[in-house]
């Protein structure tokens, strides 16, 4: 049986390599921003639980549960308070993004292999 987060991911679709390609870096960050700011809670500048799931239907996440969603909260949640910040939350929209996780990989790869040749 697949777990919460397993899920979630299962339901994601990844559309963050084609807005990457369409928007250019600044322009998918823009847009992380914007994502944020809908899902926050506007008194308290975070994603909370309670946010996540009132406004989860705007970003096409509806369709799940309680347990999923508290489990995408966990997942991003760096500093434990059980809520995420603006940061936290482009963090975990790249890594729910396998291909642009790979990309950032090789990409630090070559600037690594490229600064250790001038070494």
């Amino acid at each position: 049986m697949a777990s919460p987060q397993q899920n979630a991911q299962a339901n994601f679709q990844d559309l963050l390599p084609t807005m990457a390609d369409k928007l250019g870096g600044d322009g998918l960050i823009g847009e992380l921003c914007n994502g944020f700011t809908l899902l926050m809670d506007p008194a308290k500048g975070v994603i909370t639980f309670e946010s996540l799931k009132r406004n989860s239907a705007l970003m096409g996440l509806q369709d799940l549960s309680d347990d999923d969603l508290r489990s995408m909260l966990q997942e991003g949640d760096f500093d434990g308070d059980g809520a995420l910040n603006q940061m936290e939350f482009c963090v975990l929209m790249f890594r729910l993004s396998p291909e642009l996780m790979e990309e950032s990989r090789l990409w630090l790869d070559d600037v690594l292999q490229h600064e250790f040749k001038h070494c």
